[in-house]
């Protein structure tokens, strides 16, 4: 068993972006498989998920939560675990805290988006919620050569501990300052729009990491129609993603958002263009967290992570 602490010193934010980007590229080329995600509410509190994925001779099962009032009760809102097989065998191989791999893989997308999508001179981060995820975005942008640039919370103290941690160039700033960065990475709770049509600029990136389930969005539907579109799995984002409300109103259509596995294997061209204005919409894929639980696994058979052992 690999704890919280394990896993985030078993794969470095590097490892993970080159992880990540690794498997949805194999994903896209069929050689991993992903069931649809299934949702479980636990009304008023919020939802499990199971999230299963094989490839690369390993199966996992993801089952996390998302109960956004936790953090009132001293909680997490995002916890959970991942098991991780043979996928020859069958044998359980290695649990791990979902928590960490979950933080990993979503700063790791957004790093991989943005290197694809944004324009080759971008380099400021606004940073739009500063909790544990927002975190891990602005630490794997910054291993991605990118940033710094502007952290903002509704709780400003979290935007500025953010902001200290991340170092020389970062501040803590309004909504308005985080908006006018190159690339903006909105990692809120997806409970209210953040980002309209007067927020957008010639040469803008947005990665919408929060609207990770159905009725989430962090962007108003017109924004979103007003963008060149792209989202890590078309089945989950257009189900339960950034681009969902404008699908379901008829602005977007399947063939305007493009799967950023197709731009990583040069199969569909990113941004037309500098002046391009693209939208990245991740909800979270399983192959992404099988992706972080291989190298994992890896690291501790190479003996550079120690593990709990458990026998069942």
């Amino acid at each position: 068993m690999l704890d919280h602490d394990a896993v985030l010193e078993a794969v470095s934010p590097k490892l993970a972006i080159e992880r990540v980007e690794d498997g949805l590229l194999r994903f896209h080329r069929g050689e991993w498989v992903m069931p649809p995600k299934v949702y479980l509410d636990s009304p008023p509190y919020g939802d499990f998920r199971a999230m299963p994925a094989r490839g690369a001779g390993l199966a996992v099962l993801k089952w996390v939560t998302s109960f956004p009032g936790n953090p009132a009760r001293g909680l997490p809102t995002v916890t959970g675990l991942i098991c991780l097989s043979d996928a020859g065998t069958g044998q359980p191989l290695m649990l791990l805290d979902a928590r960490s791999v979950t933080a990993l893989r979503t700063g790791a997308v957004a790093a991989a988006a943005s290197r694809a999508l944004a324009r080759a001179s971008a380099r400021s981060i606004g940073v739009v919620g500063c909790g544990l995820h927002g975190a891990w975005t602005a630490r794997c942008l910054i291993a991605a050569a990118l940033g710094p640039g502007v952290c903002h919370d509704v709780d400003p103290r979290s935007a500025a501990r953010l902001a200290d941690e991340l170092g020389p160039g970062w501040r803590a700033g309004e909504l308005a300052d985080a908006l006018r960065c190159d690339i903006v990475c909105c990692v809120t709770p997806g409970t209210s729009a953040v980002v309209d049509v007067g927020e957008l600029r010639p040469g803008l990136h947005l990665n919408m990491l929060g609207a990770d389930g159905p009725g989430k969005a962090e962007t108003t539907v017109e924004a979103v129609a007003a963008c060149e579109l792209f989202c890590d799995e078309w089945e989950q984002a257009s189900h339960g993603g950034e681009v969902t409300g404008a699908v379901r109103a008829g602005l977007v259509t399947r063939a305007q958002v493009t799967e950023l596995g197709a731009v990583l294997a040069d199969e569909a061209s990113g941004r037309t263009g500098p002046d391009a204005v693209t939208l990245f919409d991740s909800t979270g894929l399983a192959i992404q967290d099988l992706a972080v639980s291989a190298a994992a696994l890896e690291a501790w058979r190479a003996g550079k992570v120690e593990a709990q052992t458990v026998r069942l």
